[in-house]
């Protein structure tokens, strides 16, 4: 597997993730989670933050910025035919990380400026992300 990855998130090791690109600055979790590769999602500062969203740090500001792009909030991240869903990892209270779920089951990060990974959610708990404190739902795009 990936030294650096297992390094800076020790509860990856013996699990089954899987990097899926490769590092970039590009855009964040927050971004990725949303399905945004253009730009990085971040209420403080220069970057992008929906503009329906308060610009703060806080669970209602991320839920608010998930809301913009039609997500609600769900009880649980378990799979459901139709549905796309996020969670959101909180340290302390604060929003710190956004996972989306992908058609698998399995779930897809961008791990700040390294590389996605396909995980599952307790390999990013505690260390820097916290846990998994919110998911949100919304119905799939028809392509």
């Amino acid at each position: 597997m990936r030294p650096d990855l297992e390094a800076a998130f020790p509860h990856l090791r013996g699990t089954l993730y899987i990097p899926t690109s490769p590092k970039t600055i590009q855009y964040n979790c927050i971004a990725w989670a949303a399905g945004d590769e253009t730009q990085w999602w971040q209420p403080l500062g220069k970057y992008y933050w929906p503009p329906e969203a308060p610009r703060q740090k806080t669970m209602n500001a991320y839920i608010a910025a998930f809301a913009s792009r039609g997500y609600k909030r769900c009880k649980d991240g378990s799979l459901e035919e139709g549905v796309e869903k996020i969670a959101i990892y909180s340290l302390h209270g604060v929003p710190e990380h956004a996972a989306r779920q992908l058609e698998s089951g399995i779930w897809t990060s961008k791990l700040g400026d390294l590389d996605d990974i396909s995980h599952t959610l307790e390999a990013l708990e505690k260390v820097h992300y916290g846990d998994v404190a919110v998911f949100m739902a919304r119905p799939k795009a028809v392509p």
